[in-house]
C-alpha cells in the first residue's frame, strides 16, 4: 500500500478547521456555528461531488443572511482561506525535509540541482565560479493597492505557522503537544479578534514599514544562510571551489518609498525616511548578532592563539573590563560593537537601544566593518577554530556584504511625461525663448546632448519653479544625499516609465547632472538610468531606440562608469492590459529577441529587469519555468524582477518558503545562462505561428475591452474595481488620472478586480479567438503545430501552463452572478456572452493543444490545493455579490463597506496570486 503524501496535509487542514470552529462557537455561539458549518458542508458536497441541490440549498442560505450574519460568515471563511495557506506552505516545507532526509536527488529549482547539472555537462569549476562573479539576481519588492493583508494578521499567521513547523520537527512529548495545541488555539482565537481591515489608508511610510517586515521574517535571517550552503555544495563538488566566499549576487531590492510614477506621497522626505528606516533595520540585525557572538566567542588567549591583528583590535576597544583582559575576541567584538553603535548615532541621529561599553569613531561605511569582522574570522582560521568562524560570525559577515547599511537597494521611478515637463521649464528659465517641448525627437536630443556635456547647472536657487520640477529635483538631490550618507548601494537605479525614445533617457541624465549624479566633465554616472517599456507600441519599439541610444558616444562615454552595462525593464501588467495575456507574452519575448541583438552588436552587456506580478495577467507565474523560458541571450546571468501585492506576503511571509523562492530565483538564473546555448532556437514556422496567433488574439482581446461600446461600465458594474479604489490598502490611487476609463486605469487593479470576480480574464481572453482562427487557415497540420510548440518550445508551454491555472481558478459561473449587477440588460447580456464563448473556446483549446483530460492534469499539486480551498471561497464570491448589491443600492452602512472588504481580503487568499 503506497504512502498517501498528503494526509498530514488533510490533517493540518481539518485541525486548523476545527479549531476555528471551536473559537466560532464560543465566541459568537452554537447557532452562528452552526449555520457556518452548514454553508460549509454544502459547498463542500456542491464541489465534491457536483451536487445541484446542495447548490441550490447553499444559495437559499447565503441569500438568507441578515447583515451581521454575513459578516460572521465573510471573517470564518475568510480566515480558514489564511489557515489553509498556512497549512500547505507547512506541507510544502514537510516534503521538501522528507526529500533531503531520504537523500533523494536534488528537486528541479534548487540549487544543489543547478550545480550538478553544471558539472555533470562537463563545464569547469572556473567557468562556474566565473558565473557567480558577475552575476546578479534581485526579486525587487513593490508596493501595489492589492497588497490587503495587515502587518498583524501576517505576525498572527507566523505564529500559526511556528507551531506546525515545531510539531514536525520534533517529537513531543504529551505535555509538549498540548501546550503545543493550546498555543495552536490561542493563536487562532487571536486572529479571530484581530482588526482584518485597516481603519485608515495607508501611507508610504507604513508600506516601507510593511515591506521591512519581510526582511524580519525571511531575507535577513535566510539570505546569509543559503549563501553558506551555496558555498559548502560548490565546495563539496570541486576542491577547488573550497573556501570561496561568493560576492553578493542575490540580494533584495525595493520601490517602496522611491517609486513615484503616479503617486504623488512619494517626495524627497519620504525618501529620507525610508532610507532611514532600512538603515536602522539592518544596524538594529548587527548589533544583536554582534551581542550575542561576543557571549559565545569566550576564547582565553592562553587557549586559543589570537592573530596581531586581533590583538590590536582588541586593543582599540573602549573595553577595558579587567574580567576580559584575557578574552580578546570578547574586547574586539565589544570593540566594533561600539563603532557601530557609534555609526548608529551618526547615520540616524539616535542611540541604539542598547549602549556600547564605551566610545568609539563611527564606521565610515559597511565595508570598514566588514574588515573588523574580517580579521576576527582571519583570527579564528589561523588558529585552527574555522569550526567557530562558520556559525554566526560567517553569517553576519555575510550579512553586512549583503546588506550594507542600507538594507536595500531602493529604486526611484518617474513617468517620462514628468522628466519632460521639469525639463522644459528649467530650459525655458535658463535659455530664455526655448520651447523644448515644441522639438522633434532630433531637435531634443541634440538640446540636452549639449546640456548634459555643459558643466553649467540649469537650475537657479534665484527662481522660483513649480511644485512639480521643486518636488522632482527634490527626490533627486536626497538621492544624491543618500550615496554620501549610505553608500552608493542605497539609491542604484533610475527607472523611466512610459520610455518611447531616446530624448526620455536623456532628459532624465540631464535632471541627474542637475542633482550632482552625473558628472559632466568625468562623464560618470553614479546611478543606472534605466528605461521601461510597457505599451505593445513601446515593446516592439524598444529595440530601434536601445540600438539609437547606445550609437551616441556621449552616452557609450557614461555607461563605461556603469561597466559597460545597461539595465531595460519590460513591463508585463501595462502590455498585458494594452493588448491580452497572448500578444502581451509574445511581444516581450521578441523585444527580448530584439534587445539581445542590439545589445551584442553595440558590445554592452544586458541586464532585464522584469516588471512581473503576481498573478498570470500581470506576468507572473513559476519564476523557475519563466526565467528559463527566456529567449538564448536573454539572461546573462543577471535578472531583475518585481514582487508584488499579496505575493510578497505568499513567497516571503515564511522563512522556509521565502528561501526556498529565493533559491528558485538564483537556480534558474544559472541554469538559463550557463545552458543558454544548448537549448534549440524556435523554428521558424513556430514563430510564424506565434505572429498568426497573437495577430489573432490582440484583435478579439481590443475589439471586446477597447472598442465595444458600454464595456467600460460593464467593467466598473460587474467587478469590485469601484470599491477597491476606496479600499484602505495602498498609498497610491488605482488610476493615474481621475477618470474611470481603461486606459488610464493601473494594471494591478484591472488584474485585481477580475480575479475577484472569479473571471481573471486578462489570463486568457483571446487564446481561444486565436486558435479557431489559426486552425481555420492551417486545419490538421496546423493543430499538430500547435502540439509540436507544446512539446518543444519552453516559451509556449510556459504560456499553456499559466493559462492552465488561471482558467483553473475561473468559474464562469460564479462570474455571471457578478454579470447580473450590471444595470443594463442589453449590455450585461452581450458582453457576457461573448465572454462565455470565449471562455469555453480557450478552455477546448488548451486541452486540445495539451492533451488534457481536464485543466491541470499536469499539474496535480495545484490541482489538490484547489480541491482543497474552492469550498471556501465559493461562499465568499456569493456573498461579496450581495454585499455589492445591497451597498450599490444606495446602503450606507459601514459594516456592508467593511463586509465587502473583508470579502476582497478573503477571496484574495483563497486565490493567493490573484492581483
Amino acid at each position: 500500500m503506497s504512502e498517501d503524501k498528503d494526509s498530514p496535509l488533510r490533517e493540518d487542514i481539518r485541525e486548523l478547521g476545527r479549531i476555528l470552529g471551536d473559537t466560532v462557537r464560543a465566541q459568537e455561539g452554537e447557532a452562528v456555528f452552526e449555520r457556518i458549518e452548514h454553508i460549509r458542508q454544502s459547498s463542500i458536497r456542491f464541489r465534491r461531488d457536483d451536487d445541484l441541490e446542495a447548490r441550490r440549498e447553499l444559495e437559499a442560505t447565503l441569500d438568507s443572511l441578515s447583515r451581521d450574519q454575513t459578516l460572521h460568515v465573510v471573517r470564518a471563511f475568510s480566515y480558514f482561506s489564511h489557515l489553509a495557506n498556512i497549512a500547505e506552505d507547512q506541507h510544502h516545507t514537510r516534503r521538501s525535509r522528507a526529500h533531503l532526509i531520504a537523500g533523494s536527488a536534488p528537486r528541479e529549482g534548487s540549487l544543489a540541482h543547478a550545480i550538478g547539472r553544471a558539472f555533470d555537462a562537463g563545464l569547469e569549476a572556473r567557468a562556474v565560479a566565473e558565473f557567480f562573479a558577475t552575476a546578479q539576481v534581485t526579486p525587487v519588492l513593490t508596493a501595489h493597492p492589492t497588497e490587503v493583508s495587515r502587518k498583524s494578521i501576517l505576525n498572527c499567521q507566523m505564529a500559526i505557522a511556528r507551531l506546525l513547523d515545531a510539531r514536525d520537527r520534533m517529537r513531543l512529548t504529551p505535555e509538549e503537544a498540548t501546550d503545543n495545541q493550546e498555543a495552536l488555539r490561542r493563536g487562532v482565537l487571536t486572529l479571530w479578534q484581530t482588526r482584518m481591515l485597516r481603519p485608515s489608508k495607508l501611507s508610504v511610510i507604513d508600506e516601507v514599514a510593511n515591506g521591512l517586515s519581510f526582511f524580519d521574517y525571511t531575507f535577513l535571517s535566510e539570505l546569509p544562510r543559503l549563501y553558506g550552503a551555496l558555498e559548502d555544495q560548490l565546495a563539496a563538488r570541486h576542491a577547488s571551489l573550497g573556501g570561496l566566499e561568493l560576492p553578493p549576487f542575490l540580494r533584495v531590492g525595493s520601490w517602496i518609498g522611491g517609486d513615484r510614477d503616479g503617486n504623488p506621497f512619494v517626495t524627497a522626505r519620504v525618501l529620507d525616511e525610508a532610507l532611514a528606516m532600512q538603515c536602522g533595520r539592518a544596524l538594529d540585525h548587527y548589533l544583536d548578532e554582534l551581542h550575542r557572538l561576543g557571549s559565545q566567542l569566550s576564547l582565553a588567549s592562553l587557549l586559543a592563539s589570537p592573530s596581531e591583528a586581533l590583538l590590536a583590535l582588541a586593543a582599540r576597544s573602549p573595553d577595558h573590563s579587567p574580567h576580559r583582559d584575557d578574552e580578546p575576541y570578547r574586547r574586539a567584538l565589544t570593540g566594533i560593537y561600539a563603532r557601530l553603535s557609534a555609526t548608529y548615532q551618526a547615520l540616524l541621529g539616535k542611540a541604539p537601544p542598547h549602549h556600547a561599553v564605551g566610545d568609539a569613531e563611527p564606521y565610515a561605511d559597511a565595508a570598514a566593518l566588514a574588515e573588523d569582522l574580517d580579521i576576527v574570522h582571519r583570527s579564528l582560521e589561523a588558529n585552527g577554530s574555522g569550526t567557530l568562524a562558520r556559525g554566526r560570525l560567517r553569517r553576519l559577515r555575510r550579512a553586512v556584504s549583503v546588506f550594507g547599511f542600507h538594507l536595500a537597494p531602493i529604486d526611484l521611478r518617474q513617468n517620462s511625461d514628468v522628466h519632460e515637463q521639469v525639463v522644459a521649464e528649467l530650459l525655458a528659465v535658463a535659455r530664455p525663448g526655448t520651447d523644448y517641448l515644441a522639438l522633434d525627437e532630433e531637435g531634443r536630443i541634440a538640446l540636452l546632448l549639449e546640456e548634459i556635456a555643459s558643466p553649467r547647472p540649469l537650475y537657479s536657487p534665484y527662481v522660483e519653479y513649480s511644485e512639480l520640477s521643486t518636488g522632482e529635483l527634490a527626490i533627486l538631490r536626497m538621492a544624491h544625499e543618500a550615496h554620501r550618507r549610505y553608500g552608493a548601494e542605497a539609491v542604484p537605479n533610475c527607472i523611466i516609465s512610459k520610455t518611447d525614445g531616446v530624448s526620455d533617457m536623456l532628459e532624465l541624465a540631464l535632471l541627474l547632472k542637475e542633482s550632482g549624479l552625473l558628472d559632466p566633465r568625468a562623464g560618470t554616472l553614479a546611478v543606472n538610468l534605466i528605461p521601461l517599456f510597457e505599451t505593445i507600441g513601446d515593446l516592439q519599439a524598444s529595440g530601434p531606440v536601445m540600438d539609437r541610444l547606445l550609437a551616441l558616444p556621449q552616452y557609450r562615454r557614461l555607461l563605461d562608469s556603469r561597466a559597460m552595462t545597461q539595465e531595460v525593464m519590460l513591463g508585463y501588467s501595462d502590455s498585458n492590459k494594452d493588448g491580452g495575456f497572448l500578444t502581451s507574452g509574445w511581444e516581450l519575448y521578441k523585444a527580448e529577441i530584439a534587445l539581445v541583438e542590439v545589445f551584442a552588436r553595440h558590445g554592452v552587456r544586458l541586464r532585464l529587469f522584469h516588471g512581473r506580478g503576481g498573478s498570470v495577467g500581470r506576468g507572473g507565474g513559476p519564476s523557475y519555468q519563466a526565467i528559463l523560458a527566456q529567449p538564448g541571450g536573454a539572461v546573462q546571468g543577471q535578472i531583475r524582477l518585481t514582487e508584488q501585492g499579496e505575493v510578497i506576503s505568499a513567497k516571503y511571509g515564511n522563512p522556509e518558503v521565502g528561501r526556498r523562492n529565493l533559491e528558485v530565483l538564483a537556480a534558474a538564473t544559472l541554469e538559463a545562462t550557463l545552458f543558454a546555448d544548448t537549448e534549440p532556437a524556435p523554428r521558424p514556422e513556430y514563430l510564424a505561428a506565434m505572429d498568426e496567433l497573437s495577430d489573432a488574439a490582440f484583435k478579439a482581446y481590443r475589439a471586446l475591452v477597447y472598442e465595444t461600446e458600454g464595456f467600460e461600465q460593464y467593467f466598473w458594474e460587474s467587478t469590485v474595481i469601484a470599491e477597491i479604489a476606496h479600499l484602505n490598502i495602498g498609498s497610491r490611487p488605482a488610476s493615474r488620472k481621475k477618470t474611470t476609463a481603461i486606459e488610464d486605469l493601473r494594471a494591478i487593479p484591472w488584474v485585481f478586480s477580475w480575479a475577484q470576480c472569479r473571471l481573471m480574464l486578462p489570463g486568457w481572453f483571446g487564446f481561444g479567438s486565436a486558435v479557431k482562427a489559426y486552425l481555420v487557415t492551417h486545419g490538421e497540420a496546423g493543430a499538430e503545430r500547435l502540439k509540436a510548440m507544446n512539446r518543444e518550445w519552453g516559451f509556449f508551454s510556459t504560456l499553456l501552463s499559466n493559462m492552465d491555472m488561471v482558467l483553473a481558478k475561473s468559474d464562469i459561473a460564479i462570474a455571471s452572478r457578478y454579470a447580473a449587477l450590471v444595470r443594463d440588460t442589453r449590455l450585461r447580456e452581450s458582453i457576457f456572452a461573448r465572454i462565455r464563448t470565449e471562455h469555453e473556446a480557450t478552455i477546448a483549446a488548451l486541452l486540445e493543444i495539451t492533451g488534457q483530460e481536464a485543466l491541470l492534469d499536469g499539474n496535480p499539486l495545484l490541482k489538490r490545493s484547489i480541491r482543497n480551498r474552492f469550498p471556501y471561497l465559493d461562499p465568499l464570491n456569493h456573498v461579496q455579490v450581495e454585499l455589492l448589491h445591497r451597498h450599490r443600492e444606495g446602503s450606507d452602512d459601514e459594516r456592508i463597506k467593511r463586509g465587502i472588504h473583508m470579502s476582497i481580503n478573503g477571496i484574495a487568499a483563497g486565490l493567493r496570486n490573484s492581483g
